[in-house]
């Protein structure tokens, strides 16, 4: 069970990097530069599924579709975004069975008004801190396995302040959470505060040029952070690489200029696999 081995991963020393995928495709990359886990961003998935803002668009079914492909695409943890859990306790509960059958190790729940935005975007409401508890019981009860992992996020130091913050996580642990993430703190001293009063494995999301500080992984850990997510750094890399090949070949009629950005034909498929999925048809034939 992936569940189980993500929990195996957060009782070993040292921080826990799982840099952020989009599809199936992206999950493998970061399984395959030896990552050992990846966190499934939503904000990346509404892009790539629906080439629409992280907003509230995608729907549960859409986002538990997109994280069964991902998961099964890779051998490591996978932790997706369950968004608001898309509704009431009983979505909710709902939305933790259909992730769990989609093989994820564990899911992402925060505290927003749907429909939710962007962990760093403007405009951001939360919900009062009792539904979400509530949210966060119904979503332990709904697990078919206690190793399926329940991460609790809060919105609430955008909204209010980081005191509300941490007095909301505080109350989702209480609640059976098992990670918290207490989303976008504004400076490092905020960083500290929320390791100093919360007890549980805690999140921390580098977003590039995002609200909070861009720190390296030995500052998070000394920080005393447990988790490092990456959401948006291999959506922006092949965003940028994309548009750079494709101005290429709009201006001047083709990609010859920028073919040592581009994997080779032969090289791609050895990263997809051809080979072995010729050898595996092969054994049968």
């Amino acid at each position: 069970m992936k569940g189980k081995e993500f929990r195996e991963l957060l009782k070993k020393p040292g921080l826990v990097r799982a840099p952020g995928a989009f599809d199936a495709w992206s999950a493998r990359l970061v399984e395959m530069a030896g990552f050992p886990a990846v966190y499934m961003t939503g904000y990346g998935a509404s892009a790539s599924v629906l080439g629409k803002p992280d907003i509230g668009l995608m729907t549960m079914s859409e986002m538990a579709t997109q994280a069964g492909n991902m998961a099964s695409a890779v051998d490591i943890p996978f932790i997706a975004d369950g968004d608001t859990g898309y509704g009431g306790v009983l979505n909710v509960m709902r939305t933790v069975r259909e992730f769990e059958k989609a093989g994820v190790a564990g899911l992402q729940l925060e505290d927003q008004v749907f429909p939710k935005r962007c962990g760093h975007m403007e405009g951001k409401q939360v919900i009062p801190k009792e539904e979400m508890a509530a949210k966060i019981r119904a979503a332990v009860y709904a697990r078919k396995s206690d190793d399926f992992v329940i991460v609790a996020r809060t919105d609430a130091r955008a909204v209010t302040n980081l005191k509300d913050a941490i007095a909301r996580a505080h109350a989702y642990a209480e609640a059976g959470a098992d990670v918290l993430f207490v989303e976008a703190p504004q400076m490092v001293a905020e960083m500290e505060e929320i390791v100093r009063e919360l007890k549980l494995p805690l999140i921390a999301n580098m977003v590039e040029k995002g609200k909070t500080p861009f720190l390296t992984a030995d500052e998070l850990e000394r920080i005393g952070y447990k988790i490092a997510i990456y959401p948006v750094s291999t959506l922006y890399a092949a965003t940028r690489g994309m548009m750079k090949a494709l101005k290429q070949l709009q201006e001047k009629g083709s990609t010859q200029a920028c073919l040592d950005d581009l994997v080779s034909f032969e090289e791609f498929n050895n990263l997809v696999g051809v080979g072995e999925m010729r050898a595996l048809e092969k054994k049968f034939s």
